[in-house]
């Protein structure tokens, strides 16, 4: 089977997804068209070169709709023969995207591809799509459906997470992710938002608050409590699920959850014939990917259960993996992935994740491959294992090696 080798990978800084965000007034499809024209200029690619551009975003509605894929591709500097399809795997989506288009070449379809995604959180809100795990009755009747923050609270309640260790790895996160900046850690890949002017825009994660502590976050009111107890009473729904508990911990607020934001990430795909063809030394192999389904209602426990079969998959162990990104949805999701496995903290997220720099979800499953690729590299490391947990109960991951 042919390998398929990461040749770049790219992101622009995540603005903060509000009005007075730094990127408020880009489209989806600007930021887009950007980012796929600095990874051309950044590899020296020329005419019709790449196969297809895969581009995951969640909210495809408006700005976001259609095909936000081919649209960006015109939008570019790319050559209009280059096709586009947009993906929908909900937090996954970035990396899904990554992962189509490395089976696609492992598969023989094609050379090189550009795969990321998008999102605008601050223009398109989320959940405007009107999705129906959220608001068809007969399906979340059936599922047992309950909001993501209800989710991380039962996982937190389950597996007996408290709102100081919640509180702890937030805080820790925030200062991985200042000590990061600080040190240029993420210079390789960031591709500053400019405007039309050719003024920067955006040139550094702006949702960071280094200055976070414990104290502070323990000042917070749990954000999913009153929904969960008082009306709608979502607690009541999911201890119909789960009948062994006799309440729920809300744990969760705003700063042990993802920031909401908006930013952009692509990661330039190809076989080793493209890179020779093309002057360009690959910096890793995609060695395995993996997707699966999990439990609707808890929901956010895919890291788990993914990384099992991955691992599986490909015959590796957990000790075969140098460091881990998995995206701080909710700190609980991360305390859980670590408890699951007993990973060791130092090995995960070292520069911070979601909690600290935000989480536009279409974007976020590219961001981080390219998160965990650079630091592989700056620590003269081997293999790198992303995943994420997936709205509706899914999981995702992408094991990386470098080359």
């Amino acid at each position: 089977m042919t390998e398929a080798y990461i040749y770049d990978a790219a992101r622009t800084p995540r603005g903060k997804g509000r009005a007075d965000g730094s990127l408020h007034e880009v489209t989806s499809l600007a930021l887009s068209a950007r980012l796929l024209t600095a990874v051309k200029e950044r590899n020296g690619l020329s005419g019709h070169v790449i196969e297809d551009v895969i581009w995951g975003n969640v909210t495809q509605v408006g700005e976001q709709g259609g095909c936000l894929a081919r649209s960006a591709v015109l939008a570019s500097d790319l050559d209009e023969r280059i096709p586009g399809l947009s993906i929908n795997r909900f937090c996954a989506s970035g990396m899904e995207a990554v992962n189509l288009a490395a089976n696609q070449i492992k598969g023989g379809a094609g050379q090189a591809y550009i795969a990321g995604g998008v999102e605008m959180m601050g223009r398109v809100a989320m959940g405007s799509d009107g999705a129906a795990i959220a608001v068809d009755p007969s399906l979340a009747m059936k599922t047992y459906f309950v909001p993501q923050g209800i989710s991380a609270d039962i996982i937190a309640t389950e597996y007996g997470f408290t709102r100081e260790m919640a509180d702890a790895l937030a805080v820790e996160s925030q200062r991985r992710a200042a000590e990061a900046w600080a040190e240029n850690r993420f210079a390789k890949s960031i591709v500053p938002v400019r405007d039309q002017n050719g003024i920067v825009i955006l040139d550094h994660d702006e949702y960071m608050r280094p200055g976070t502590t414990v104290e502070d976050l323990a000042k917070l009111k749990a954000s999913f409590k009153d929904m969960g107890e008082v009306m709608p009473g979502f607690d009541k729904v999911a201890m119909l699920k789960y009948p062994h508990l006799d309440h729920i911990e809300h744990i969760h607020h705003a700063g042990n959850s993802s920031g909401i934001v908006d930013g952009a990430a692509a990661v330039l795909i190809g076989t080793k014939e493209f890179g020779q063809a093309h002057g360009l030394k690959p910096r890793a192999r995609i060695r395995a990917t993996a997707k699966i389904g999990t439990d609707p209602t808890i929901m956010l426990t895919g890291p788990v259960p993914v990384t099992e079969k991955i691992l599986r998959d490909s015959g590796m162990s957990i000790g075969d993996i140098d460091l881990f990104e998995v995206n701080e949805a909710f700190a609980a999701v991360v305390l859980r992935f670590m408890q699951a496995f007993d990973v060791s903290p130092d090995k995960v997220n070292v520069n911070g994740g979601a909690m600290a720099l935000g989480h536009p979800l279409g974007a976020t499953g590219a961001i981080i491959i390219g998160t965990l690729l650079d630091e592989l590299e700056r620590r003269d490391l081997s293999t790198g294992l992303a995943t994420l947990c997936i709205a509706s109960g899914m999981g995702a991951a992408t094991i990386i090696e470098r080359v």
